[in-house]
């Protein structure tokens, strides 16, 4: 008989299944139903049939740009509608006051966690007024609580490349220091030159061999022939599996069968689309892109901060939002909500440890809920959040020392 660190008993799966999961060194052994599993353990939990979840995977967040930790910050209306560069302008005005990355990051990073956050992607702002400030500051935070959660960085420009001269240097440098992929933003609405901005991002991932993950905005057609101009390149480098286009409003404001025409280019060159359903703005049709063989996957995106007020890192409440706007209402579209939060963020992260199953790491969060759809549309509380077997949060409440 072997002997595991932790045997968590009577676990109910999405499946349906009743089990006993043994974990040892962080790792998923076995999983098994009670009569077939003979193991010793140094401890046993019940868990009393509770559902148990792969840890959830927060596709796409800022850790630096929070106000979660600081003094509430009222929202500042841009002038004359939405406009990206006026909201960058309000954002440095209102970070210039805050309180330092490493208390507003661990403050967030506390927030999600708690919910069942174990994996993120966060994009940390590179550009010429902070240089890599902010980037080294995020990495101490993740390597602080790295026993709570595993955070990828993106280096993201958030004031442009073409038009700021000396950040697709700071890019590149950011990549060598340690960022995990390079971003990009609105090639044409911002940085009004495709290509240019496009040949940057492409040639520090080649170049160093890291993935790519782009901010898009931009709408209509325009942002339909940035969707394919991105997907050709990803085709022709072998990037496939590394490349996510975050947002691509575009995708939700043009003909379906124009949205056809591109996610089947999507689907052939391996490139990932990010949503968080955000507020009044179109959004990706999950169903179709997904039926076309994209990979289709969500964040929490800003949580208060100077893009918008709201949010509390909770990404049971996401996949509820984007079902909810996407009319999803069958079980099975109800599933498809919570893989966007597990096993689909899971995959555009590259992560190949994942998941309640033999061999993985032992990230899953315990919940009060029959099945995986009473999970997405009751997003029940308190939840028990376990970090490669170690209980990081109790009762939805981060557990002292747990770092």
């Amino acid at each position: 008989m072997s002997t595991v660190d932790t045997l968590f008993r009577n676990a109910r799966l999405v499946d349906g299944r009743t089990v006993d999961i043994a974990v040892c060194d962080g790792r998923i052994i076995s999983i098994a139903s009670h009569s077939q599993s003979p193991v010793a353990a140094r401890e046993a939990l019940d868990l009393t049939g509770r559902l148990v979840l792969p840890g959830l995977v927060d596709g796409h967040i800022h850790l630096d740009k929070g106000f979660v930790g600081d003094d509430w910050k009222s929202h500042r209306p841009c002038t004359a509608g939405f406009s990206v560069r006026e909201r960058v302008k309000f954002e440095k005005e209102a970070l210039a006051g805050a309180r330092p990355i490493a208390v507003r990051a661990a403050a967030l990073i506390d927030l999600c966690v708690a919910h069942g956050t174990t994996q993120m992607r966060s994009h940390v702002d590179i550009d010429l007024q902070v240089g890599l400030r902010n980037l080294e500051q995020v990495m101490a935070a993740r390597d602080a609580h790295r026993n709570k959660v595993s955070v990828q960085i993106v280096a993201f420009p958030q004031s442009g490349i073409v038009t700021s001269p000396g950040v697709a240097g700071l890019l590149d440098e950011a990549v060598r220091a340690g960022a995990d992929l390079v971003g990009g933003l609105d090639p044409a609405g911002y940085d009004a030159d495709i290509d240019g901005h496009l040949d940057v991002i492409f040639g520090i991932a080649d170049r160093r061999g890291v993935g790519i993950d782009i901010h898009l905005h931009d709408g209509g057609l325009l942002g339909i022939f940035e969707i394919e101009n991105i997907a050709r390149r990803t085709k022709a480098l072998g990037l496939g599996g590394k490349v996510t286009i975050s947002h691509a409003y575009a995708l939700g404001e043009v003909p379906r069968d124009a949205v056809q025409r591109t996610a089947q280019l999507l689907a052939e060159a391996g490139v990932a689309i990010l949503t968080n359903a955000p507020g009044a703005h179109a959004f990706p049709p999950v169903l179709l892109l997904r039926d076309a063989g994209v990979n289709v996957f969500a964040g929490n995106d800003n949580i208060r901060d100077s893009w918008w007020p709201y949010g509390d890192g909770d990404l049971l409440e996401r996949a509820m939002i984007v079902g909810y706007r996407s009319g999803f209402n069958t079980d099975a579209d109800l599933a498809a909500a919570l893989n966007m939060v597990t096993t689909n963020a899971a995959q555009a992260l590259g992560l190949r440890d994942y998941g309640v199953a033999k061999g993985a790491a032992a990230d899953f969060v315990v919940l009060d809920a029959q099945h995986a759809q009473e999970a997405v549309v009751a997003r029940p509380r308190p939840r028990d959040v376990y970090k490669n077997g170690r209980l990081v949060a109790h009762g939805s409440t981060i557990v002292t020392g747990a770092r």
